[in-house]
């Protein structure tokens, strides 16, 4: 089984939604047996709630199912146990990277250095835009499984 862990500050707006959106995707390319999906945070903020309305709304206007999406802390021991861990911006990486303490490993991506933006997801907590995370995100998310299906011939 492939790991994927989608990771932002809080676990509420941009992990969920990748996360939910990402196993989606999976699912619509019948991978569901081959690749499992999580989120967490680098923060402990918002450990043990859902998401935020904003990212709930935009999984229900594009039919997204939020089921079992709670947020949870980053943990050290996530690095041996997930394949592809993602972050949404630079300072996530950041924050990673102490978590987990491994610094500049390859399997630590920041998500939309997968396409051509190649910039932070912004927080929607802070910018209000769920619109626009979720494009980005769905953007990033459709790079990251084209570079899985690469790497793990799938």
């Amino acid at each position: 089984m492939i790991n994927v862990l989608f990771v932002c500050l809080g676990n509420i707006c941009r992990s969920p939604m990748a996360e939910a959106f990402f196993r989606r995707l999976v699912k619509k390319e019948n991978l569901s047996n081959k690749i499992a999906v999580d989120s967490a945070a680098t923060s402990s903020w918002q450990i043990g709630f859902p998401p935020h309305e904003g990212t709930l709304n935009i999984l229900k206007k594009y039919n997204i199912s939020s089921n079992g999406l709670i947020g949870r802390k980053l943990r050290k021991e996530d690095f041996r146990k997930f394949d592809y861990i993602i972050g949404m911006d630079e300072s996530n990486i950041k924050n990673i990277y102490r978590i987990t303490g491994k610094s500049n490993h390859p399997k630590i991506i920041r998500l939309l250095d997968l396409t051509k933006y190649r910039k932070d997801v912004p927080d929607p907590f802070f910018t209000g835009d769920f619109d626009e995370t979720y494009r980005l995100v769905s953007s990033g998310c459709r790079a990251l499984l084209n570079k899985i299906r690469w790497e793990q011939n799938l």
